[in-house]
């Protein structure tokens, strides 16, 4: 008998184990023993009991059990006598899955039994035990078990059999675990356009920066934006100081500035190219410095703001040896003051 049991057993740990979604179970038994006669005492007997079981989480072992089992009539003796036997015992029980509904177990632990008169080496004392059962699932709620034991008694050898039917009520749900919140990605968020910082006059000073708004066209400015040198654009003729009306928009777009800015002044400087003698050349720059001068009065710039200074081929900013870069050099400037 202990051979087979063994063998089934060994055979039950290639199944795979069922889970319980209980922390506990509560299973009342019934059934019967069956003793190998060895000990003077009845052969067949009936039981009945409770065993509690804890399932385990995260373990090798599927449950622990606590339980008893109490003959439910006297046993015999061979002389007639008779006795109570109660077997209390505790096992770890190992679940293997076969269906859905279906599971295999085996346990193994260990107890003690308590004999009611003491009789023939029938004395109280320990056991080792295992065994095998099928357990079948009824409902939610409601199982049933049905498992046989073998039990060795530790002192002397001696052995029962026991089987068992029972009905197994699980409670205690264990909690499920709360769902995980997926949270939502965080939306990306594109930094505005960085706009380019502004220039509103086009002087190549930032607004931020800019300490003197509203710059002429073409005007050289310093680091913050302010005026240091007007071309006016003035094309005088040959042999000529006279500015012809076609220059006056410059004239008076330069003089509006002036009046605007009080603490400006201006030094009007003259240039020829370098056809001709240079004194002839001189005297023409200055001719052509007053005339803007005078055309800037009369466009009503405090005269103490301006003054008139002529340079003669002296400064050419291009070649002479050209129509275009003589054209150039024969130029008019604005040097600004602050």
């Amino acid at each position: 008998m202990k051979k087979i049991l063994l063998s089934t057993i060994a055979c039950a740990t290639m199944v795979l184990a069922a889970n319980s979604n209980y922390k506990y179970e509560i299973t009342p038994m019934f059934g019967g023993a069956f003793s190998e006669g060895n000990l003077d005492v009845e052969r067949n007997y009936t039981n009945a009991g409770l065993n509690i079981g804890f399932n385990l989480f995260d373990s090798a072992f599927d449950q622990v059990e606590l339980g008893f089992l109490r003959s439910t009539e006297d046993v015999d003796y061979t002389n007639n006598t008779d006795t109570g036997i109660t077997r209390v015992f505790t096992n770890l029980v190992k679940d293997y899955s076969l269906t859905e509904n279906t599971s295999l177990y085996a346990l193994v632990g260990f107890g003690a039994e308590i004999f009611d008169d003491e009789k023939f080496g029938n004395e109280d004392g320990l056991f080792g035990n295992y065994g095998l059962g099928i357990k079948y699932k009824l409902a939610d709620q409601l199982s049933i078990k049905l498992d046989a034991r073998h039990l060795i008694e530790t002192d002397h050898g001696d052995s029962n059999l026991l089987y068992n039917i029972g009905f197994a009520i699980p409670f205690g749900e264990v909690a499920k675990p709360a769902p995980v919140v997926v949270e939502a990605p965080a939306p990306v968020v594109v930094p505005a356009p960085v706009a380019a910082p502004k220039d509103s006059d086009n002087d190549g000073v930032i607004d931020a920066l800019d300490q003197c708004p509203n710059t002429m066209a073409k005007a050289k400015v310093d680091a913050v934006g302010c005026m240091t040198l007007v071309n006016l654009d003035i094309n005088f003729d040959t042999n000529s100081a006279v500015i012809k009306d076609g220059y006056s928009p410059r004239i008076a777009e330069f003089a509006s500035m002036l009046r605007q800015n009080p603490k400006l002044s201006a030094t009007i400087e003259a240039h020829t190219d370098s056809v001709g003698s240079n004194a002839y050349n001189q005297k023409l720059s200055e001719r052509r410095a007053a005339s803007t001068v005078e055309a800037l009065k009369a466009l009503k710039v405090d005269p103490a703001k301006i003054k008139a200074v002529g340079y003669g081929e002296t400064k050419p900013v291009a070649s002479n040896a050209t129509v275009e870069g003589r054209a150039e050099n024969r130029r008019v400037n604005a040097v600004l003051n602050r």
